[in-house]
């Protein structure tokens, strides 16, 4: 999966943006990073679904080492898409409320 530093400094910069005149071009970059955002976030979703399959998979499974490492992997691997999932959730809608700030005042 792809790094979210990118997304995060997007949606980051946005959120101080102050502009005197709050202009279609970042009321439309705006929208597109809550699309890229949301996009970001199905991903994760998705990702973490099929984590928990193979986590349940493996659980009923585990005869050796080797699944054993395979299933602490994976139990990592998920606490760190929840994490990057409440992050990612959390400044969605921040920037969600600042576009609204932002098209009340045009």
């Amino acid at each position: 999966m792809a790094d979210l530093a990118p997304l995060l400094e997007r949606i980051t910069a946005l959120l101080k943006t102050r502009s005197a005149d709050p202009g279609k071009p970042l009321v439309t970059e705006m929208e597109d990073t809550l699309t890229d955002g949301y996009a970001r976030a199905l991903q994760l979703d998705s990702e973490r679904l099929r984590l928990e399959r193979r986590i349940g998979e493996l659980a009923h499974s585990v005869e050796g080492p080797r699944e054993a490492d395979e299933l602490k992997a994976l139990a990592g691997r998920l606490r760190d898409i929840d994490r990057e999932l409440d992050g990612l959730r959390g400044q969605l809608g921040a920037l969600q409320r600042h576009l609204e700030s932002v098209r009340a005042a045009a």
